[in-house]
């Protein structure tokens, strides 16, 4: 820039702080390139402005630093409108978030295109504040957002993962729930509370893992036969690299959420990531990383992508679309091999050239790999092996390798290939403790709450009502499952014996209950009678030297009542109350209550289920199977009745949902949850006692809405006080709580009747 025209801006530029005046002719020059005059004269405006706020040389600074980027993107109209938001925050309780909410604007500048995005960008931060300023103690006129700094702190991470809407959305989340609560707040809108990953998840665009888990778990078990699990890492959030998919021996770990690549899918992303990991597990071996320095490791690691890949692809030739849409192709001479290391510029062409016959290589070196690579694949095929790429990995490295390739400048661009794992299934290391341990742990992966033993199933995370707010607290209840333990089955035998009278009572009602007509059901190994057709044929080639058919019997089954019930029951620790009358446990009255139901469930012929819950905080509800539907009701699940043991509290929301979802599945025209408990839905980490009772009557709305019928049996004597407010009138309420194991059928037969 002319020197006159420097010195016409700098007459035009009245600030008086000396930094100001220092850094002012390299700002200008580049808004001198890049805006036109009226441009030019706006920006110096702003700043001139912003220096007589009041705030000192600091905002000023960043001003100059961000706004010719941010003008040039979007037009100079952004000049008066920063200003001016600029002077609102400076003459507000939230004048110290000035300077994060200058540096936000960079990163929010370049994920939007309009001035009225900008515009409502500052509505949203408007809004916020609105909905969260708090009297300051002692100065009931003065008011301050707590969380604005650290929101606007985080704001580039969030308009990274979220369009404004989200942010929108995100914040309002945060704003409603944690309005009084000032440190929740802070933690919420920094990022690291719960709730904040689970609304960014929540608010994110693309195709979400959950939403195709069962899709993929098809995939994965059907055309590659791996029961390996899924664990789900999140790429919401800066880690200590990028996280990238992997296999190992216990585990499959995907990203939790993919967008729209290259016109490809998040779905077919999904597909094409799984066809590779599943590649790998096929076809891969193990090779000693010791061996091997790390420049040769990432090139045979490529070899041996593009073998499992071409692979897969023979197999399944729908593959090879997906996997050339999502490879890029470096061009020739982008990267500088005098002054950046061009390492994974190499491996990405090498790359292509093997997976994409049409790539022009450009190369004779290139040319002459891809020709071995395809006459290793030719000739063996599946046959082929990883010691093969390791081979040709060595010598591609000893042939192409720069002595710049060790620089810290890194050619990254167009070197990603976004389904590829990170290849640590095929590396390990001679030393358990090597320094290399760390190659194979997953610094994605939460860390959640490991209870019980090899019986506990993993967890799964249910939203949970806030009435507060309206609304659902994302993933707010973790939920562990296991086997219950087993004890004295003989216990539930003598317990039938004392209520002998009873059980006959009840067989006259169950039997005006049962269905009349009958089908039968052949060719059973098991059954009620001898199914003789079919016994003679199995003497006949028994006789004559033909393995006999085993199934030689037939049973019966009703084809009128059409019945699935989940029996749901509190073990939370007031159980171990006693009865006055009875002198009993209500924990003893309640498995007496059970193992008679279940009696007479099973008598009905009708498919049930029993489960128990209890909860230790929203991150530990317990949810133990006592009875599965496919089981009968026999000597091991009475020993599990026997076992039942009253502990911690009563988050009932969460387990009637866990429960609805092995409800949900069965086929039955009715189905019935009956919950059987002592007290109002309750827990320690939750301090009003509303909280919970409405989270459960939310779930039951839920419920039946997916065609569940819930129904409530409580023996707590002030029920009436809140039942309704949960179930309406779908509850019965035993103030003679010694009556339970009579009553508990009856009520069960009325409901299905």
């Amino acid at each position: 820039m002319e020197a006159e025209i420097l010195s016409q801006y700098e007459a035009l530029f009245t600030c008086g702080f000396p930094k100001a005046k220092e850094v002012f002719p390299a700002c200008i020059a580049d808004a001198h390139n890049h805006l036109s005059p009226e441009g030019v004269q706006a920006y110096i405006d702003g700043a001139n402005f912003i220096c007589k706020i009041g705030m000192g040389v600091e905002p000023v600074l960043v001003y100059l630093e961000v706004m010719p980027e941010i003008a040039t993107h979007i037009g100079k109209g952004t000049m008066k409108m920063v200003a001016d938001y600029t002077y609102v925050i400076a003459r507000s309780p939230n004048k110290k978030a000035l300077i994060p909410f200058l540096n936000s604007l960079s990163s929010v500048c370049r994920r939007i295109d309009r001035i009225e995005d900008l515009q409502m960008y500052l509505d949203i931060i408007s809004e916020y504040v609105e909905k969260t300023q708090t009297v300051i103690h002692g100065h009931h006129s003065l008011y301050e957002s707590p969380g604005m700094i650290a929101l606007l702190n985080s704001m580039p991470q969030l308009i990274s993962k979220l369009c404004l809407n989200g942010i929108r959305n995100f914040i309002d989340y945060g704003a409603r729930n944690y309005r009084n609560a000032p440190d929740q707040q802070i933690e919420y809108f920094e990022l690291t509370s719960h709730d904040a990953k689970s609304i960014i998840q929540r608010e994110r665009k693309g195709t979400t893992f959950k939403g195709v888990e069962r899709h993929m778990e098809m995939l994965k078990d059907c055309l590659w036969d791996c029961d390996l699990p899924f664990s789900v890492f999140s790429t919401a959030f800066d880690q200590i690299r990028k996280p990238v998919p992997y296999l190992d021996s216990q585990l499959i770990a995907v990203p939790d959420v993919y967008e729209m690549e290259n016109g490809v899918s998040g779905l077919n992303r999904y597909r094409a990531m799984l066809a590779h990991l599943m590649a790998h597990h096929t076809w891969s071996t193990k090779l000693m990383a010791d061996n091997f320095a790390p420049h040769t490791q990432l090139f045979i690691s490529t070899f041996e992508d593009c073998r499992v890949d071409r692979l897969a692809m023979a197999r399944y030739p729908g593959l090879k679309p997906l996997f050339l849409a999502l490879h890029p192709f470096p061009p020739k001479g982008a990267c500088d091999p005098e002054h950046q290391s061009c390492l994974r510029y190499r491996a990405a062409r090498l790359s292509r050239a093997l997976m994409d016959e049409n790539f022009d290589t450009e190369n004779g070196l290139l040319e002459e790999f891809r020709v071995r690579f395809n006459a290793i694949l030719d000739e063996k095929g599946e046959n082929s092996t990883t010691q093969d790429m390791s081979k040709l990995g060595t010598d591609f490295f000893v042939k192409t390798r720069k002595k710049t390739d060790s620089q810290p400048d890194i050619y990254w661009d167009d070197t990603e290939i976004s389904y590829r794992d990170d290849n640590r299934f095929i590396w390990f290391h001679h030393e358990e403790n090597d320094e290399a341990e760390d190659f194979h742990n997953n610094e994605y992966q939460s860390e959640e709450r490991i209870v019980d033993d090899a019986n506990s199933l993993p967890p799964r995370h249910y939203d949970e009502w806030d009435y507060n707010s309206e609304s659902y607290r994302p993933d707010w209840a973790t939920v562990y499952e296991r086997l219950h333990p087993s004890g004295d089955s003989g216990k539930i035998d003598r317990l039938m014996e004392k209520h002998g009278a009873l059980a006959n009572r009840l067989k006259k009602m169950i039997e005006a209950l049962k269905p009349q007509n009958k089908k039968r059901i052949r060719f059973q190994e098991e059954g009620e009678e001898l199914d003789l057709d079919v016994a003679l044929r199995s003497i006949i080639d028994f006789k004559s030297g033909q393995a006999p058919d085993p199934r030689i019997n037939y049973s019966h089954t009703t084809d009128s009542r059409n019945i699935a019930v989940m029996l749901l029951v509190d073990t939370s620790q007031s159980l171990n109350q006693r009865n006055k009358d009875s002198g009993q446990t209500l924990l003893e009255l309640s498995e007496e209550a059970l193992a008679i139901t279940a009696w007479t469930v099973e008598q009905l012929g009708d498919k049930f289920a029993i489960a128990g819950f209890s909860s230790d905080t929203r991150h530990e509800v317990r949810y133990s199977h006592i009875k599965g539907y496919s089981e009968h009701y026999g000597d091991e699940v009475k020993a599990r009745i026997a076992a039942m043991k009253a502990e911690y509290s009563t988050r009932m929301g969460a387990a009637m949902r866990h429960a609805a979802h092995y409800l949900e599945a069965q086929k039955a025209e009715k189905k019935l949850m009956l919950i059987l408990t002592d007290g109002e839905p309750a827990d320690i980490d939750t301090k009003d006692p509303q909280m919970l009772i409405q989270d459960t009557h939310k779930a039951v709305e839920e419920l039946k809405s997916r065609g569940i019928y819930s129904y409530c049996i409580t023996l707590d004597p002030k029920a009436d006080e809140y039942v309704a407010d949960i179930f309406g009138n779908q509850y019965t309420v035993i103030d003679h709580v010694d009556k339970l194991p009579e009553m508990l059928p009856q009520v069960f037969m009325k409901l299905t009747h």
